[in-house]
């Protein structure tokens, strides 16, 4: 029989997935699959957990938020495994699920890893880590880790866009230097995204025909500090009707690697998870890294 590993944030999103495990599990069983449980009680087990036990099982499952399916990942590359993934969305925003076209039913998404098919995709490496959709600096990056887990609960997606605006008042700009592929960009910036999805931190969405999250590039957004209020809604047009072509204050471009020099004490967020200041940054496209259960 085929063996499954489950590995499960139980604290993810407003735990809808947790009334639903006795069915999820039923689901799996009933698929043919031998099926284990680990739950995660703390940051980085969801890494420790895949690591330890990805080689052994046929398929490791991550239920929780994109931070659970970022560990369940790394856990799994970590050990230079190709075991297969699926991915049950419990989280706030699901920014990642909702890019590949997962099912926001529990129960239907855990029955599209049984039925589904497999795809490969892309993964983002930072200095090392890896992230699954986004690497992200600068106005809206702290909300994702800032926001209480409680108010999040609460008030789901509109908790992000709440503390977003908060952001923008309080927008500081960043001095950094880009280089991808030959370009340098070099400017004060009040946001910028390294990402393989369409839709950051929930707030900012990008067209589906922009991306595409196995072609072994990133999309890479550089939004630069408004100098008037002509500036900024200039940007806040682009941003709403994603012509972000058109607008000088962005730049929007793809590239497989992406080399940045930024302030000492700038954080970043990936996938929504706090990622220490590094004065330098080396973003990497791993392509074709995972494969992933999608819908039939």
């Amino acid at each position: 029989m085929k063996k499954m590993l489950v590995i499960m944030n139980p604290f993810a999103g407003t735990r809808q997935a947790n009334k639903y495990l006795a069915g999820i599990l039923d689901i799996f069983c009933k698929g043919g699959y031998d099926v284990n449980i680990a739950m995660t009680q703390k940051a980085g087990d969801g890494i420790k957990i895949a690591e330890e036990r990805a080689a052994e099982n046929d398929m490791i499952v991550a239920i929780g938020g994109d931070g659970t399916f970022n560990e369940v990942v790394a856990g799994v590359l970590n050990t230079g495994s190709d075991t297969p993934i699926g991915y049950v969305p419990g989280g706030t925003t699901n920014d990642f699920a909702t890019s590949v076209g997962l099912n926001t039913s529990t129960l239907e998404a855990a029955q599209s890893i049984i039925s589904g098919r497999k795809q490969r995709f892309d993964i983002g490496e930072f200095n090392g880590r890896y992230f699954s959709y986004v690497a992200s600096f600068g106005a809206f990056t702290s909300t994702a880790y800032n926001v209480p887990q409680d108010l999040k609960n609460a008030i789901g997606h509109a908790a992000y866009v709440l503390s977003g605006i908060t952001d923008v008042v309080n927008i500081k700009p960043l001095h950094l230097k880009v280089s991808s592929e030959g370009y340098t960009y070099e400017d004060d910036y009040i946001f910028g995204a390294i990402c393989n999805s369409t839709s950051m931190g929930g707030i900012i969405n990008l067209k589906s025909s922009d991306v595409d999250m196995n072609d072994g590039l990133f999309e890479v957004m550089l939004i630069k500090a408004p100098k008037d209020i002509i500036d900024l809604q200039s940007i806040i047009f682009a941003l709403s009707t994603q012509s972000y072509n058109e607008c000088e204050q962005i730049s929007f471009f793809s590239s497989a690697k992406v080399n940045i020099e930024a302030p000492a004490d700038m954080p970043w967020t990936l996938d929504g998870e706090y990622q220490e200041p590094c004065i330098k940054v080396a973003i990497n496209n791993v392509y074709n890294a995972i494969q992933l259960m999608l819908p039939a």
